[in-house]
């Protein structure tokens, strides 16, 4: 039951598990309300993100959620009403209408799920638009083979002077695509890319996705496609405006938003070297652990004072629950994994842990179930005295 949880090795961009030192995008603190007859909408509730170079992120919640909201405040459509957006050092909250239009029609990369494709115009001229209209090369020549480029990198060359109407939606999205990235924008945003797709479209849109984030580009992406959020590096899930730790949600699926979003909250990160102690056995329960980042190692002591690696947890498994729910000392003495540069462990101190579980009796008997099979495990391996 140790692997019971996802296992996903996600390094936020970094393929080492490196944390990147400045992040490509970083919002702080961004709220954003709207006036409505019985007061302020909160659609953005007080929200942190800090997105690296070369992350493939998927925006998941329900309708209303803010999910929209959020692609707005990235691609500077809107401001927050408090709070920061710096997005490749600048401080795009601070531009004006017409300075941020210039900055994204150079940074970031739009593809919208109805495609948006001039129907006038053929697929070439489409993506040679967000050059004309930045001033970018030198002639018409020059962004005509540099649109015939990417239609051929989205391999849609062969209809590049078809209008939209010829072709297929998944031609069409690929034709978006490469208007997106017709200035060579470090980012792109897509707002439900595959949502007026076919499942064997989608999954050739996403695989292209997947091709540009290998040479570097940053991708954030809304989708309600929870089987297409599972292959990227990371998700985000958005609730009431907030963001609920995908590691948590994981640990405890069967709970439900509210509760999860208050857990969010209260969360801890922690770092710790390679082979720092987590925590040692014997030692009275504290915290609740997740693995957000690296690896740990969970090991037992020998007769002999050795230690021996009794299980290995990666991101989205969690720890130290046995203590916490059924008494007495730690089992086991836990780890940051040698092999990995760096471990972040998510903290829950012990009364919100058990609140936690008290709010939500579906989870404390799942969470239960999982302790008691892990303590009969440990006791199965450790050395008996001869």
């Amino acid at each position: 039951m140790l692997n019971r949880f996802r296992n996903r090795d996600k390094t936020h961009g970094q393929s080492d598990g490196r944390i990147a030192s400045s992040p490509l995008i970083h919002l702080q603190q961004v709220v954003k309300t709207y006036p409505t007859p019985t007061g302020d909408f909160y659609a953005l509730k007080t929200l942190d993100l800090q997105v690296n170079q070369g992350e493939f992120v998927a925006v998941i919640g329900k309708s209303g959620s803010g999910k929209t909201t959020l692609i707005n405040m990235l691609t500077g459509i809107d401001k927050p009403t408090a709070g920061e957006i710096v997005i490749g050092g600048k401080p795009i909250h601070h531009l004006g209408e017409g300075a941020v239009a210039a900055w994204r029609g150079l940074n970031v990369g739009v593809v919208f799920q109805f495609f948006q494709l001039l129907p006038t115009l053929t697929n070439v001229e489409n993506v040679m638009l967000p050059m004309d209209f930045c001033n970018t090369f030198r002639s018409n020549r020059e962004r005509q083979e540099r649109a015939l480029h990417l239609l051929d990198l989205v391999e849609i060359k062969e209809h590049a002077f078809k209008k939209p109407s010829e072709i297929s939606g998944g031609q069409q999205q690929r034709v978006a695509i490469a208007r997106a990235l017709a200035n060579d924008p470090p980012i792109l945003v897509a707002d439900e890319p595959t949502g007026n797709l076919d499942s064997k479209t989608a999954n050739a849109i996403f695989d292209l996705f997947g091709k540009l984030v290998a040479q570097g580009k940053t991708i954030f992406m809304v989708t309600h496609d929870k089987d297409l959020a599972q292959r990227v590096t990371r998700t985000i899930i958005l609730s009431d405006g907030e963001i609920i730790d995908e590691y948590l949600a994981a640990a405890f699926p069967m709970m439900d938003e509210a509760h999860l979003r208050e857990a969010t909250r209260q969360l801890q990160p922690q770092l710790f070297k390679p082979g720092e102690v987590i925590l040692h056995e014997g030692e009275p329960p504290e915290k609740f652990y997740i693995v957000s980042q690296g690896a740990v190692e969970v090991l037992l002591r020998e007769p002999d004072g050795s230690q021996i690696v009794m299980a290995r947890l990666r991101p989205g498994q969690y720890f130290g629950e046995i203590a916490l729910l059924r008494g007495g000392a730690r089992i086991a003495t836990v780890i940051a994994d040698p092999g990995h540069e760096h471990t972040e462990v998510l903290t829950l101190d012990k009364a919100a842990f058990l609140k936690l579980m008290d709010l939500s009796p579906e989870s404390r008997e799942e969470t239960d179930r999982v302790a008691g099979e892990r303590a009969r495990e440990t006791e199965g391996k450790r050395p008996s005295v001869s």
